[in-house]
């Protein structure tokens, strides 16, 4: 999910692992609350393990052979999964996965090395994207097809599918937000002029220190939920147009 995940991993961990544990707590009180939490995981695995082969097999087609060396070309989730931040999505509501590793260097040339980076940086939240509308469309399919249904199995499914829709969004748009060491802090640079670059570039570590505060006070749900809203009233009305 992040790409130079280069903070004080040590202290940072054991911060985010007392949220977990406090979050782990929470469930153990509510079967409800746990039952929804396992329905969630196939969710959680699709999306981060899609988004980091995104990253993978862009910079692969783009001519930095890093990823496949690493064996990041891979679609298997043991190969894309970081323990600890798999434990945080779970049980604290925020994590990661692990970081796909580029060289700039080995880009092809028909792109500056910046431009090609964001490219590989979007390739990400793109494809959380494009698996919000292809499980839609299969949410609404089963919908129109089945109907209201009591049945245990097909009402989990269709639960898990929810899930994935959801988690698929936020992981997106997430992303996106453009401070290090998320994607959107690459995507927005070659955008930006070159004074404002220098200056993005030279406040990077103050901007971590924002992203880990905006992380973990829950501010940065607050900052992404009006187009998490947006993005999922376009999908709720594909999903309408498709069950009519």
């Amino acid at each position: 999910m992040f790409n130079n995940f280069n903070i004080d991993k040590r202290t940072l961990y054991i911060a985010l692992a007392i949220l977990a544990i406090y979050g782990l707590s929470g469930y153990l009180a509510n079967p409800a609350e746990m039952l929804n939490l396992l329905i969630s995981i196939p969710g959680i695995l699709i999306a981060i393990t899609f988004h980091e082969f995104a990253h993978a097999k862009t910079a692969d087609i783009l001519g930095d052979d890093t990823p496949r060396y690493e064996g990041r070309l891979t679609l298997n989730p043991l190969n894309h999964i970081d323990p600890i931040g798999f434990m945080l999505l779970l049980f604290a509501g925020f994590g990661w996965g692990k970081p796909v590793h580029v060289n700039p260097i080995n880009y092809n040339r028909n792109m500056s090395m910046e431009k090609a980076d964001a490219i590989v940086s979007i390739a990400g939240p793109v494809t959380n994207f494009i698996l919000a509308i292809l499980f839609t469309i299969i949410y609404s399919l089963l919908y129109k097809f089945i109907g209201f249904t009591t049945n245990r199995i097909i009402l989990i499914i269709m639960t898990m599918i929810n899930y994935t829709i959801s988690i698929n969004v936020a992981l997106g748009v997430f992303n996106l937000l453009p401070l290090p060491p998320l994607d959107g802090s690459k995507v927005i640079k070659p955008l930006l002029p070159y004074k404002a670059k220098t200056w993005f570039e030279t406040n990077e570590k103050v901007f971590y220190i924002v992203f880990i505060v905006l992380w973990i006070t829950g501010l940065s749900g607050i900052i992404i939920s009006p187009v998490i809203r947006v993005i999922s009233n376009g999908l709720f009305n594909l999903g309408n147009f498709i069950i009519r």
